[in-house]
């Protein structure tokens, strides 16, 4: 995202703080109103034309987001697959305790292949 004098296309959309549209002005109008108000000009939408900017704590803006990607990372679910490989030539002794931890794979869900 390109942030205060990153942008360069003139005119831009603004979109205040509120969510409320300003209209399409000059860069530079729309730089003064952001900084009037403590706040950053964003680039939210580069590809559309105009360009969509909206005014808002970058900083603020920036914390959130991580925030929420630590949040799902969270509640990811981790999926772990086991495998037991036979061979031809395998021994009883050795084709049982292979069968019995495959079927303890499957009786305890873990994803087996």
């Amino acid at each position: 995202m390109r942030v205060n004098r990153q942008i360069r296309i003139s005119p831009v959309r603004v979109i205040s703080p509120e969510g409320e549209q300003l209209g399409i002005l000059p860069i530079e109008r729309a730089q003064e109103i952001a900084e009037e108000q403590g706040l950053d000009l964003v680039e939210v939408a580069p590809l559309a034309r105009p360009p969509v900017c909206r005014i808002m704590d970058y900083g603020k803006f920036k914390y959130e987001e991580q925030r929420q990607q630590r949040e799902a990372r969270k509640k990811q679910h981790h999926v772990q697959i086991k495998e037991v490989k036979m061979r031809p030539g395998i021994e009883d002794h050795d084709y049982d305790f292979k069968l019995r931890h495959a079927r303890r794979f499957l009786e305890e869900g873990t994803r087996s292949s």
